[in-house]
């Protein structure tokens, strides 16, 4: 199985902290600054990665989109995805759901709150 991750934020403060928290936590962190790029990394890589972190309010692509154009690509149509947001809103989370994401955790966050939801998608899949 594959220990990377991918990371889609346009904040760039918030993909150091995600990769330095997921680096500690034995994983291997690919990032993309939207989800244009996000949708690029993603069809780069050889194989699936364990799991996808992506925010929903970002330039060029916003999370909904980039959710729903890797949904369909077979490399990661199983793959888990996590959406990263200060929204709480329950018509948006219905949304990512609709889209294709596994699970929600709301900005801030721990660093410990953030490797436990990370590893249960990954290995209750």
């Amino acid at each position: 199985m594959s220990n990377i991750i991918v990371i889609v934020d346009d904040s760039r403060t918030i993909r150091n902290l995600l990769s330095k928290t997921l680096h500690a936590a034995g994983y291997t962190v690919r990032q993309a600054a939207d989800g244009v790029e996000g949708v690029q990394l993603v069809k780069s890589l050889v194989e699936a990665p364990a799991a996808i972190i992506t925010d929903l309010n970002m330039p060029r692509m916003d999370g909904y989109n980039f959710i729903s154009k890797i949904r369909i690509l077979e490399l990661t149509k199983r793959t888990p995805i996590l959406v990263l947001t200060t929204e709480t809103s329950q018509d948006k989370k219905i949304l990512a759901r609709n889209a294709g994401a596994t699970g929600w955790i709301v900005k801030p966050f721990t660093p410990e709150v953030l490797v436990r939801v990370v590893n249960r998608i990954i290995f209750e899949k």
